[in-house]
């Protein structure tokens, strides 16, 4: 098993931390979700309410429910330390064994435990209660309530890389040493939460969310901001807010959700960042649900909620992606977009109209354009547009891999920065491989002895100089190196990526790889063709005209980095491919990745008169008054007459050689272009990735 997977990061699987309220533990659909989120890869934290247990384990032990009356007619728990070990039992016995019972019936591993236990969390107890008894205030010294202070993450992540399921309860540990402490358990997921750097944070209830009329469910509210839901919360709900707005000082997205399921889509999401202005509003809550790589789920759901309200077909399809459709022509565009970011995440932020946060340049803003300017658009009868939001771009690109060879298209737009004012035409090409070695163990003293690090290092040392020599643009990078004593043997590996210009060859230059590497053994995880596309292509055309409609001169770019669109031509030919969107891609993979609102706009402005151009290029001409005898075999526009699964459509591997881990391995410079470049315009084009753009 690989340790630096393809990105060589430590980052791990998403964390959900979920609430479960005691109610909602009798509801086994909510136990189904819980499995569901774990076959998806994540990790799952569960906090479990038990207010339910406590009451069945009292009335099974003969004691009284003991409570206190607050001054506003509300009333706790008392928990006076002779109490405590009955609390304790009431979870050990009645709510921790429900949790273990339903979700090893499910076939997972379960690790439950009060959070007392080992001091897994910790809390300072609070100042005495006042307390109203027989009508007059006392001071209540002996409530064992506390606030938590300490969370044991290093051992919880432990346990969490165990075990499926990790699931805890009230009471915490007292760091003063007294006996246990209680705590609210929606105050103590919230906790966890941020303590854990959490992706996801859902804090279950049984009201469909937040309500404005408590006595309504359809009052629900779908969506707030920070502060703005204390005050509709009442009774036990004002905990609930109360938990949701300490978690957005993490950087977990937020929501209370009911009844008794998951899905923030019947609950109450929470904002801690609200758009300056309705229009940016989208881009903004994208922002703000995490989806690193392999973890999209939330956000494309999300936004297929967005689309389908604005009348938009869409769904999520078996990669995960997703796709939203308008119209059913012949002529078809595809704005692809992706979903995902790489890991590292802080609270999204807003200062004026410039908003901060993971994934704002890379390439959210650039798929929510690419949805509004679908939801705003009329498609006629004979064109086709869809946008698409892949999953795994940064890692895999399996949602590209999957969108090549099931959405055909014939032309394609990308969703990644370029700047308002420029055009991606271009890209190099990419080739990623996982170098692995296992050398026998010997003492390094040994005259001549080498380590399994010191194979690798020397490999790595004449893979430079040899893909140098074969091309001195070429781009190599160690993306992360690993080699330890495994007792009998070294274990070795390291993952390189290559940026390949289009001067040169990606099937020799795997071949090269292969033959420096020996015996080293290869494993190619990419290796994806450079793509020009012709500055001649109706498509650019298309830009060209809402660049001068704007009054904009544009740059006309070729990258030397790589996006899906490279993806697509592993087996596109003939397909026109450019890439737009607003962000300076410097900020990629940046701890400022930040994007100005302005440039958001009027880049979305941009696309949508591209966009529009595009489709009315396609126009057909008017129905002639005379009948003409129809061709034998009429080919739509980038179609090939046998429609979209045609063995030589837009989809279909034309020349294209499968390598090992990847699609396929195409020629490199004007790979998968519109229309074949002169030999004038190819040499315009190696220029341009030298320089990052082209000359105009």
């Amino acid at each position: 098993m690989s340790v630096l997977g393809h990105v060589a990061s430590t980052r791990k699987a998403a964390l959900y931390v979920v609430k479960i309220g005691s109610a909602s533990l009798d509801h086994d659909a909510l136990f189904d979700e819980v499995a569901l989120l774990r076959r998806r890869g994540a990790r799952v934290l569960l906090v479990a309410g038990g207010a339910a247990g406590i009451t069945r384990h009292y009335a099974d032990i003969g004691r009284p429910v003991r409570t206190l009356s607050l001054r506003g007619d509300s009333e706790v728990r008392y928990c006076p330390p002779e109490e405590m070990p009955h609390i304790v039992d009431a979870y050990e016995r009645v709510t921790l064994p429900r949790v273990r019972e339903a979700l090893t019936s499910r076939g997972l591993t379960v690790f439950t435990s009060v959070a007392r236990d080992g001091a897994l969390v910790s809390a300072q107890a609070n100042r005495p209660l006042r307390a109203v008894r027989d009508g007059r205030t006392t001071v209540v010294r002996d409530h064992r309530a506390g606030t938590v202070t300490g969370v044991a993450a290093d051992r919880l992540g432990v346990l969490l890389d165990a075990f499926d399921v990790v699931c805890l309860s009230p009471p915490v540990a007292d760091g003063a040493g007294g006996s246990a402490l209680n705590v609210d358990a929606d105050v103590l997921a919230a906790e966890l939460a941020n303590a854990l750097a959490a992706d996801h944070l859902r804090l279950v209830t049984g009201t469909p969310g937040l309500l404005t009329d408590p006595e309504d469910p359809g009052s629900r509210l779908a969506d707030v901001v920070r502060g703005e839901g204390e005050r509709f919360a009442r009774g036990r709900m004002r905990q609930k807010v109360r938990a949701a707005e300490i978690a957005l000082d993490g950087s977990a997205d937020v929501a209370i959700t009911g009844p008794h399921v998951l899905s923030p889509a019947s609950g109450t999401r929470f904002w801690r960042a609200p758009a300056p202005a309705p229009d940016l509003s989208l881009l903004a809550r994208a922002v703000e649900i995490s989806s690193v790589s392999a973890d999209e789920r939330e956000l494309a759901e999300y936004l297929a909620d967005w689309c389908t309200e604005r009348g938009v077909h869409a769904e999520i399809d078996e990669a995960g992606n997703l796709v939203a459709t308008r119209g059913s022509g012949d002529r078809r565009l595809l704005m692809l977009g992706h979903l995902d970011t790489v890991p590292h995440r802080w609270p999204v932020r807003w200062d004026g109209l410039t908003i901060t946060g993971r994934g704002c340049v890379d390439a959210k803003a650039s798929l929510v354009a690419y949805l509004e300017a679908l939801a705003e658009m009329d498609v006629p009868s004979w064109a086709q547009v869809r946008v698409i939001g892949a999953v795994e771009e940064e890692v895999t690109s399996a949602g590209a891999f999957h969108a090549r060879d099931h959405y055909p298209a014939d032309a394609v737009v990308v969703g990644e920065p370029s700047g308002e004012k420029a055009l991606t035409i271009g890209y190099y090409g990419l080739l990623k491989v996982r170098l692995r070695v296992s050398h026998s163990v010997g003492h390094t003293a040994g005259q001549g002895v080498t380590t399994a690090a010191d194979q690798l290092v020397d490999v790595l040392s004449r893979l430079r100089e040899e893909i140098g020599k074969a091309d001195s643009q070429a781009l190599v990078a160690v993306l992360g190196i690993h080699a330890v004593n495994g007792g009998d043997v070294q274990l070795g590996e390291t993952v390189v990526d290559v940026r390949v210009p289009p001067t040169l060859d990606l099937e020799h230059l795997v071949e090269l790889v292969r033959r420096v590497a020996g015996p080293v053994v290869v494993e190619v995880l990419r290796a994806t063709p450079g793509v020009i596309t012709s500055r001649t292509s109706p498509l650019v055309k298309a830009f060209s005209r809402a660049f001068r409609e704007e009054g904009v001169a544009p740059r006309f770019l070729a990258k030397k980095g790589s996006s899906d669109m490279n993806t697509l031509a592993t087996t596109w030919r003939g397909v026109p491919m450019v890439a737009y969107g607003a962000g300076d891609s410097a900020l990629d993979h940046t701890p400022d990745e930040h994007l100005d609102a302005e440039e958001f706009r009027r880049a979305r402005t941009v696309l949508s008169r591209a966009v529009a151009n595009w489709v009315e290029a396609g126009r057909p001409p008017a129905t002639p008054t005379t009948p003409a005898t129809p061709a034998t075999s009429a080919t739509p526009p980038g179609g090939t007459g046998e429609g979209a699964e045609g063995a030589q459509g837009a989809g279909a591997a034309v020349g294209a050689r499968p390598v090992e881990g990847a699609g396929a391995v195409g020629t490199a410079g004007a790979v998968g272009t519109a229309e074949s470049a002169t030999a004038a315009e190819s040499a315009e084009s190696a220029a341009a990735v030298a320089g990052e753009r082209t000359p105009r």
